[in-house]
């Protein structure tokens, strides 16, 4: 019986990493580079009001601080979703998913930095092995540099990284109600984006009275799915199970990334290319296990950094809810 609950409570959790993997197909389905910021705005336009409904009590007992550290948060959240989106439009669905786990080396490296506390040696080893995977995967095997996509969602590795430091040292929300200060964050970007939008592109209406049933699907997907579901069912399992075991769950994204990227997209990856991915699922869970001690000890809130994270290593939306 406790094995059975145990499995039940973990499937939800890897459904999470399965529609995460799925996000960055997704993007590429309802996206192009002149309307990546119209996308935006319709996705979290649809997510915002639903969040907002459970977040309410909590939105009315904020202050002037805590709505401050929010938004300063939301304009780093902005800047992710923007080089994580522009990046999976420009490289494939496999490459965005194998770069963007990279996170989980970044962090206690930089962790390591700011508190000068040096980094067990299996560690480092994974880093190293994590970058020359990264090379084959965006060479494809050769000495190609990579391609602006892969850039742009290594960038939002590091801003990733960024967020995680930033939002551990915010002190003014840290006892704030997580569901409130995610709403900030989220409005603080869509806001953002709004504002950007009509020096974009389409303004998001017209892109929106453009999407056929099939993109509409893609869309809904992104905000109900890979936001809110994902979201709801972090919260829900760090309450249940340890962080370790969320933690390791998750970690599978980039596998189902992979998965969806061949299956369904057609990427195509030559030998040395397939190499170098396998190298960075290898290197991002060595690097996750063996960096537990440090991230406990400078307290980041996982890889996506959010408030009321559980614990190391343990990404919570809506940073992730990204593609």
């Amino acid at each position: 019986m406790r094995v059975s609950s145990s499995v039940l409570r973990d499937v939800p959790v890897l459904l999470v990493a399965v529609v995460w993997g799925s996000s960055f197909l997704a993007v590429q389905r309802v996206a192009e580079p002149g309307t990546v910021v119209a996308m935006l705005v319709l996705r979290f336009g649809l997510v915002l009001p639903l969040l907002g409904v459970f977040a309410w009590r909590g939105l009315r007992r904020m202050g002037r601080a805590e709505w401050a550290g929010g938004a300063s948060l939301g304009l780093v959240l902005g800047a992710i979703f923007l080089l994580e989106t522009f990046g999976a439009v420009h490289t494939s669905a496999t490459n965005a998913g194998l770069i963007i786990s990279l996170t989980i080396v970044f962090t206690p490296l930089a962790e390591s930095v700011l508190t000068r506390t040096p980094l067990p040696r299996p560690f480092v080893a994974a880093a190293g092995l994590a970058v020359v995977g990264i090379a084959l995967l965006t060479g494809d095997g050769g000495l190609r540099a990579p391609a602006s996509g892969d850039l742009l969602v290594l960038g939002a590795a590091v801003v990733r990284t960024v967020n995680v430091l930033a939002t551990s040292r915010v002190r003014a929300i840290r006892d704030t109600d997580t569901l409130a200060v995610t709403w900030v964050q989220l409005a603080t970007a869509t806001l953002v984006f709004a504002v950007v939008a009509p020096f974009t592109g389409p303004l998001p209406w017209t892109v929106a009275a453009a999407y056929g049933p099939a993109e509409w699907g893609w869309l809904l997907h992104l905000a109900l799915l890979c936001t809110l579901f994902a979201f709801f069912v972090q919260m829900w399992a760090v309450r249940t199970t340890s962080p370790s075991r969320v933690s390791l769950l998750l970690g599978t994204e980039p596998l189902w990334a992979a998965v969806f990227g061949i299956t369904l997209a057609g990427n195509h990856l030559g030998p040395l290319a397939l190499a170098g991915g396998a190298l960075v699922l290898v290197a991002t869970e060595w690097g996750r296990r063996t960096a537990v001690a440090p991230l406990r000890d400078g307290a980041p809130a996982g890889r996506a950094g959010e408030p009321g994270a559980a614990g190391p290593g343990v990404e919570t939306a809506p940073e992730r809810a990204s593609a």
